[in-house]
């Protein structure tokens, strides 16, 4: 499947200068308040419960457990069902899964709000569809969907037998005599494991904002990700939500919860306040169901082929004659410019010029979204505050035929806060926007999760000690310092996964999949080895970290441009990338770098210690 480009307006008919300026503009009245420092840690204090709780599921005492084992995976997402996939099929089976959530899923646990889709290309995003012979419904699947097939791979591999659920890690300790890190839980345990994958993903921690007086409410009140359908009604396979047909509701955020949820709640909602600092990009989604005649044509190795087009397409470029198999809002950019070129047989232009002409189409794109939004919403004041004026990807993009319509509903008004950086404050009744309160008896937070906050913030760990008692959150302080993004000097035997110092990849699962692989190949090979700690020796630590930042691509004068998001550290002064340092090289060569590191065999630039002390340098 392939498809053409879209209808965008010509570039001669706006003009670039004055959208620069009117983007600066836009941006400019948005900075300030609303970096991460200003946010309530929900990990903690009064607002505790909305991470550590769990709503979904009753918790079922249990006495501490005292072990030592292999592997603890922390996490029970794709990332840490993926390191246990991985470790199995590596013939490490002795490892548990430690989550606080009830069961398998991480954020797709916890998400269940009204309207929740995937809102990647779901052939793409699914994992191991070859290998468990599923086929997503649609290309945008349903969240319960997504839930589901998380726990067919599950049942399929026999890969949650030792899983521990509700069991929230507190700490974690390496104990150098025993030569295993301590695991301290909420539930009293003292798990000794000999290696840890942090797999706690980057969705991990919900955020609420710091609106002045939030405390003082006495409405109803939840995040999102923590959706109460016992007061709204419905469920999250049925989300008819009709206990707010008398209710006054407010939902803070604009983003890609907020699109998915809002149509929902403007449906239901006796009267609905959404409130905004900043509008997405809101493309049509086109979401059919997948044709078998199709699923039945695809030919061995066509998922990692997908990938690499989605990839190519939304990050990269698509080679001369590659088609587009994606067809949505992540890849229009790359399909129109590839079309332009095509047309003109391919010429040899440098990157500079490569990137002038992607700039040119970016506008494209976005004057064709913000026409959209004109001819969909029929108060003209509530579409010009609707409008997103920035550059492509500043803010993550969406897809929703329902959101810019819920607008023309009678019972639902946009409180815009822009120039305000947010909600003014909050009272016992509801809150208040540019002077104005608004009661309701329902606030909702759309507000996403701790994406670019500190390391702290962002795991939710009391403490990370290494050898010495050195923290991780003082060793990272300023800068990453790792080997292939996943081990650490100082910090045996302690894997990450995720943005730190790696390759970014378009599909997150793929990212997380091929990290866990790599992951588990060295746990494999350090215990046929009888090695008991693993961790860089310090040259080539500082050799990776040096490579890293020399191939480094920098981006800052596009970071500098956007508007306020969690892609770019909510536009604090020193922007934190959720992509952590992006090795500059790519997805490709990084994979190459693993894979021919691997197939040396030696475990070049680890520092081995085996059961007699004695200490090795591969």
């Amino acid at each position: 499947m392939s498809c053409q480009p879209t209808n965008t307006p010509p570039a001669s008919s706006f003009d670039i200068p004055s959208l620069r300026k009117k983007y600066a503009y836009e941006r400019d009245k948005r900075l300030g308040q609303e970096a991460t420092d200003h946010d309530v840690r929900t990990e903690g204090g009064d607002f505790a419960d909305v991470y550590e709780g769990d709503p979904r599921m009753p918790v079922t005492l249990r006495d501490p457990i005292s072990e030592d084992i292999d592997v603890a995976i922390l996490g029970a997402g794709w990332a840490g069902l993926l390191a246990a996939y991985h470790l199995k099929k590596q013939g490490v089976t002795t490892f548990r899964n430690i989550d606080h959530a009830g069961s398998w899923g991480g954020v797709w646990y916890w998400n269940r709000y009204p309207g929740l889709q995937c809102d990647n290309d779901a052939y793409c995003y699914l994992p191991l569809l070859e290998e468990t012979g599923f086929m997503p419904s649609k290309k945008f699947v349903d969240g319960f969907e997504i839930n589901d097939y998380m726990h067919l791979i599950v049942e399929k591999f026999g890969l949650g037998e030792n899983a521990l659920f509700h069991t929230l890690t507190k700490a974690l300790h390496w104990d150098e005599e025993i030569q295993r890190w301590r695991i301290e839980t909420d539930r009293g345990d003292d798990i000794r494991a000999r290696f840890v994958i942090m797999a706690n993903g980057l969705l991990n921690i919900p955020k609420f904002p710091g609106i002045p007086g939030i405390e003082t409410y006495k409405g109803k009140m939840f995040h999102t990700s923590r959706w109460d359908y016992g007061y709204t009604g419905g469920e999250r396979r049925s989300p008819i939500l009709d206990k707010l047909a008398d209710k006054h509701v407010a939902i803070v955020g604009t983003g890609a919860t907020a699109v998915q949820a809002t149509p929902f709640l403007g449906k239901y909602a006796r009267q609905l306040y959404v409130v905004q600092r900043t509008p997405s990009t809101i493309d049509q989604r086109d979401n059919p169901i997948t044709d078998p005649e199709w699923a039945k044509s695809l030919q061995p190795g066509w998922q990692a082929e997908r990938r690499r087009n989605f990839h190519h397409a939304a990050v990269e470029r698509l080679a001369p004659g590659e088609p587009d198999q994606i067809c949505d809002i992540w890849t229009e950019i790359s399909r129109n410019l590839s079309a332009e070129l095509a047309a003109e047989g391919y010429p040899d232009i440098s990157i500079e010029e490569y990137f002038r002409r992607r700039e040119v189409v970016d506008y494209q794109v976005m004057e064709r979204l913000r026409a959209r939004v004109e001819s969909l919403v029929e108060d003209k004041e509530t579409a010009e505050a609707l409008k997103p004026w920035y550059r492509f990807l500043c803010k993550r993009p969406a897809s929703n035929n329902e959101f810019y319509s819920t607008f023309n509903r009678p019972n639902v008004k946009l409180v815009d806060v822009s120039l305000t950086r947010g909600v003014e404050r909050m009272t016992e009744k509801g809150f208040v926007a540019q002077g104005v309160e608004y009661e309701v008896d329902c606030m909702i937070f759309a507000s996403g999760f701790e994406v670019t906050s500190d390391l702290d913030r962002r795991w939710g760990l009391e403490a990370i000690e290494g050898r010495n008692g050195l923290s991780l959150y003082d060793y990272w302080r300023d800068d990453y310092k790792t080997l292939h993004g996943m081990t650490a000097r100082n910090f045996p035997n302690l894997f990450f996964t995720g943005f730190i110092q790696s390759a970014f990849n378009a599909t997150i699962t793929e990212l997380m999949g091929r990290h866990c692989h790599h992951v588990a190949y060295i746990i494999k090979q350090a215990q046929e080895r009888g090695i008991e700690a693993v961790e860089p020796s310090q040259d080539a630590q500082d050799a990776w970290v040096e490579h890293v930042r020399a191939t480094h691509v920098d981006t800052s004068d596009f970071v500098r441009e956007c508007t306020p998001s969690y892609f770019f550290g909510e536009g604090s002064e020193k922007p934190r990338s959720y992509l952590g340092d992006t090795y500059g090289p790519g997805w490709d060569a990084f994979e190459r770098v693993l894979e021919d590191w691997r197939g040396e065999g030696a475990l070049e630039g680890l520092v081995l210690t085996k059961a007699t002390d004695s200490e090795v340098t591969a």
